[in-house]
């Protein structure tokens, strides 16, 4: 597993408002080249989304749990290894909230996957909770 936390320094609303909006993604993060989603609107269950990130292969996420204002979480990969991000954001008792960016590899072959992937991964993450704060800061 990979994760990543940053407390950011809005209201949560604000946060997800972004977070949520993953077609705008790569206006934030170099770490997602497009996106491209199969609806229009709020994220939903059971949405496709197609994520295109440099030096891995692109990806077509299915969007599996949608808490809104709070998280989602998107799968993607196959029986094998399955890749799972989970997006929350959390708001603070002193004011902003905290963002935590996960990646999480399942499957008979998770542990081989994540060890190939892991400083990449790691690096995205990274560059996706620093971005994230960034955009939503306004700096």
């Amino acid at each position: 597993m990979v994760q990543r936390s940053i407390d950011i320094e809005v209201p949560s609303p604000v946060v997800w408002a972004v977070v949520s909006d993953v077609e705008r993604w790569p206006e934030w993060t170099a770490s997602v080249s497009s996106v491209r989603r199969s609806r229009t609107g709020p994220l939903a269950v059971g949405e496709r989304v197609v994520v295109s990130q440099p030096r891995l292969p692109t990806l077509t996420y299915t969007v599996t749990v949608v808490d809104e204002g709070r998280s989602f979480t998107w799968e993607a990969g196959s029986a094998v290894s399955r890749g799972v991000g989970e997006h929350v954001v959390s708001p603070r008792a002193a004011g902003g909230c905290t963002a935590t960016l996960r990646l999480t590899q399942r499957g008979p072959a998770a542990r081989l996957v994540g060890a190939v992937l892991n400083r990449i991964t790691r690096r995205y993450v990274r560059m996706e909770a620093e971005g994230l704060k960034a955009r939503c800061e306004g700096s």
